[in-house]
């Protein structure tokens, strides 16, 4: 069952990435990733209520308390890192680049989780990283990724770094509590931060000037990530992260789907090959 969780999370995921594209257009990222947080919120605890697991709050350890809230700090960061990279740059280098955070997170769960680690494992890594380094090559001058210069890559990095914590603190995190219940803590922690970086950068007062179809887009991308997340935490509660996530990052496929028919981003033929092995990658980690 963790197995349909794990595929679900990775279709919802790769909405999110389009619907936030198209929620970011004019609107600052830092305040799309503060209102988007807001839904999940909303949504995750809707989803405790219904599951009763409320209940366990106050059974929760100080333990997994604590990695939930550092995995919620990581995830804060991670998003504010990615939704500035999508704002500034090409969706279909923006997410190899997030996507590449795999690599890290099956090198943590080896080293912290001692998962172990095939050389099957590895030759998926291997074709990821490859994939990856073929997908962000520059395509073409008039892109707004290369007007932008290099700045988005950074971003990405960082959302890629933080996205890879995130997967191991919340795997510790969960393990000690209802997956529903972990998932709205997190939020939680997350919401926080959002705002505050929000109010620390000045933009709270460019929420009035969002455009309603760019609110609009925003909380269904906000709706869309608190789908998976539920079944993304749903699934690493009950299967191991080194597969969970590899399934998880399948997600690009339907990020590049939408984002050649909503923004008619193609790949050339080296970014093609470079997704192949990116998709080749994953599944040979799933054997």
């Amino acid at each position: 069952m963790w197995l349909a969780f794990a595929f679900a999370s990775a279709l919802f995921a790769g909405l999110t990435s389009i619907l936030a594209k198209c929620g970011i257009k004019k609107t600052d990222s830092n305040v799309a990733t503060a209102i988007r947080t807001v839904v999940v919120l909303i949504f995750s605890w809707i989803m405790v209520f219904l599951v009763g697991s409320q209940r366990e709050i106050t059974s929760i350890s100080g333990k997994t308390l604590l990695f939930l809230i550092l995995s919620g700090l990581a995830t804060g960061a991670s998003w504010l890192c990615y939704f500035h990279a999508l704002q500034i740059g090409d969706i279909n280098k923006v997410v190899p680049v997030d996507k590449s955070s795999i690599i890290l997170t099956v090198l943590l769960a080896f080293f912290l989780l001692e998962e172990p680690v095939s050389m099957t494992k590895l030759l998926g890594l291997l074709g990821i990283g490859v994939g990856t380094y073929l997908m962000i090559e520059r395509k073409d001058r008039a892109t707004p990724s290369v007007q932008h210069g290099h700045g988005w890559f950074f971003y990405a990095v960082g959302s890629a770094v933080f996205a890879s914590l995130t997967s191991i603190l919340g795997k510790i995190g969960v393990s000690g509590v209802e997956s529903n219940l972990g998932t709205a803590i997190r939020t939680a922690v997350v919401l926080v931060m959002a705002w505050v970086m929000v109010f620390a950068t000045g933009k709270q007062n460019t929420i009035r000037e969002i455009p309603v179809q760019e609110l609009g887009f925003i909380c269904l991308s906000g709706l869309a990530t608190g789908g998976s997340w539920l079944c993304y935490y749903r699934a690493l509660q009950a299967g191991p992260a080194s597969v969970v996530v590899p399934i998880d990052k399948l997600s690009i496929l339907v990020t590049v789907v939408f984002s050649y028919c909503v923004f008619h981003e193609k790949l050339s033929r080296k970014s093609a090959v470079g997704l192949l092995l990116i998709v080749a990658g994953t599944l040979i980690m799933l054997i």
